[in-house]
């Protein structure tokens, strides 16, 4: 009983770090989104080289809280990794999720770090700016994942296995491929709204349409053409997946994924006609990292070491789902 407590209580500590992490994610593009991410300067980890500003702005305030909670969320993951070691044994893969989660984290402390030191905030519209970007998306992603796997395998969920599997790890691997593409070119496409906002619909398409405009204008165009070939790929593999790996956690993964990409590419209507204002970019992200939790979670289930496997089909003959590994 004791140690089935034990895990109930580092279940729900996986989650509300997962949480935790999405809320400071969410926080740090609205820090992107309002130009306050020169709010403390160019000085790291202090603030305008003060541990606590005197006579903050606005900016700093909102960069300051942003480094206060990243800063708990190192804690977490610290504590999460310590917890997951001490609660599995030896080979248990929610240990090696906590502690994939706790790399992820530094290294993404170390990314924002370099973005205030080099300067690649406020109005800044180098080319190098929007490379971190990127670089900041993918290690978001890894970090979100990561979290999520700990919440997945907490739960008794078989390892992976990745060797074996054929057209279901290439399908898979393609689609992670894909949503990390996405996701690096949505950071960019932001950072363009952000930093050459629009007066109206007609204005924006002149501004990626014009020869002369700025490269992130010119790189945001393609978003929306990579948002809905993803989505068809993303939401064909789903459904390949879930015919080949016949279980019912990939086919609540598999129904997942076609539901929030659709509410993710109405969200991005939605951002494009009013103009990508602030609150909407933080849902089109928030939607985004649902997106991918989703994918990952089709992942565990469809790679599981125990995920069941389609019979093959015979000539002329219906499929079967009965067969296991």
């Amino acid at each position: 009983m004791n140690h089935a407590a034990s895990s109930r209580r580092f279940q729900v500590f996986s989650v509300g770090v997962l949480a935790y992490t999405l809320a400071v994610i969410l926080w740090g593009a609205f820090v992107r989104a309002t130009g306050s991410g020169a709010g403390c300067g160019d000085h790291w980890p202090v603030c305008n080289g003060e541990v606590v500003p005197r006579a903050p702005t606005v900016q700093t305030l909102i960069e300051y809280t942003h480094r206060l909670t990243s800063g708990l969320a190192l804690v977490l993951a610290v504590a999460l990794c310590v917890w997951g070691l001490r609660a599995h044994a030896k080979g248990h893969p929610a240990r090696r999720a906590a502690g994939w989660a706790l790399v992820f984290m530094v290294t993404e402390a170390l990314v924002g770090a370099g973005i205030v030191l080099l300067k690649y905030v406020a109005d800044n519209a180098s080319v190098g700016r929007a490379i971190w970007m990127g670089v900041h998306l993918v290690n978001t992603f890894l970090l979100v994942g990561a979290q999520s796997l700990v919440v997945w395998f907490s739960r008794g969920r078989a390892s992976l296995a990745l060797r074996g599997q054929g057209l279901v790890g290439t399908l898979l691997g393609t689609s992670v491929a894909a949503l990390l593409l996405l996701g690096v070119s949505g950071a960019i496409a932001a950072l363009g709204d952000t930093l050459f906002p629009a007066e109206s619909l007609a204005h924006g398409i002149q501004q990626d349409l014009s020869e002369t405009a700025h490269v992130l204008i010119r790189l945001r165009v393609w978003h929306p053409v990579l948002a809905v070939v993803t989505g068809a790929l993303v939401v064909l593999v789903a459904r390949w997946v879930a015919r080949l790996r016949p279980s019912e956690e990939v086919r609540r993964a598999s129904t997942a994924i076609i539901i929030i990409y659709a509410a993710q590419l109405l969200a991005g209507v939605v951002n494009l006609v009013l103009l990508a204002p602030v609150w909407m970019q933080l849902v089109h992200l928030l939607l985004a990292d649902l997106v991918w939790m989703a994918l990952l979670r089709l992942c565990a289930a469809g790679l599981a070491s125990d995920a069941p496997r389609a019979l093959p089909v015979s000539q002329g003959s219906p499929a079967s789902t009965a067969g296991t590994v």
